[in-house]
């Protein structure tokens, strides 16, 4: 005769286990309303820019010849590359070539360190002759030219952040396909993440032409 089990254990095995891989829809649902959010404050910034390009043009129009074009072009070929990857990173994954998909994250965490390190040079020359948000001699150039610095260096710095953040997450990801914990069966927590990252270069494709090709 079988014994009955426990009834703590009966308990414990009737409680539903919801992670990731059980509950996939509301994974991608809960990352989609945080992207929603992210949507919305760089909505707000680029109607403000859009707002003070339609009173400042011609002053906008001065401040964006001063950018370094080749710079702008360059992150934007990076962060468009960097979407290849970590969309080619997921796919690899999933038809179980682990290795391809820990090169191709690695290859997106690249790309991202060469688009910082451009953009600190971009900053550095701003930086080094006297242009930065508040210093004398930027407020000494004109209303218009001061709010398209000021909306430069909040924006891209603003995103610059959210890259960061973004390798955060990838490096984490890369971490947890190493381990096995990230594989073909549970791979939701790499697209969600994949997600930010096309999120966060979508921004810049839009930040790259107000700030770089202001006609």
């Amino acid at each position: 005769m079988v014994e009955p089990a426990p009834a703590r254990q009966i308990a414990k095995d009737s409680i539903p286990h919801h992670d990731e891989h059980s509950d996939p829809v509301g994974a991608k649902m809960g990352m989609w309303l945080f992207l929603f959010t992210e949507i919305v404050l760089f909505g707000g910034m680029f109607l403000l820019y859009t707002m003070y390009l339609t009173r400042y043009r011609n002053s906008f129009i001065q401040c964006s010849e001063e950018l370094s074009l080749p710079s702008g072009v360059a992150n934007t070929i990076l962060l468009l590359t960097s979407s290849l990857t970590v969309a080619m990173s997921i796919t690899a994954l999933r038809r179980n070539r682990r290795r391809a998909s820990m090169l191709l994250l690695a290859g997106t965490l690249v790309c991202a360190v060469g688009f910082f390190v451009i953009k600190y040079f971009e900053w550095a020359h701003k930086f080094h002759l006297g242009i930065y948000p508040n210093s004398p001699q930027l407020i000494q150039l004109g209303f218009g030219t001061t709010m398209y610095y000021g909306l430069y260096f909040v924006m891209t710095g603003l995103h610059a952040l959210h890259v960061l953040i973004g390798v955060a997450v990838l490096a984490v990801m890369l971490v947890m396909v190493y381990r096995g914990s990230i594989n073909p069966e549970r791979y939701i927590a790499l697209e969600n993440g994949g997600l930010y990252w096309h999120l966060v270069d979508l921004v810049w494709i839009f930040l790259f032409p107000l700030f770089y090709l202001v006609t």
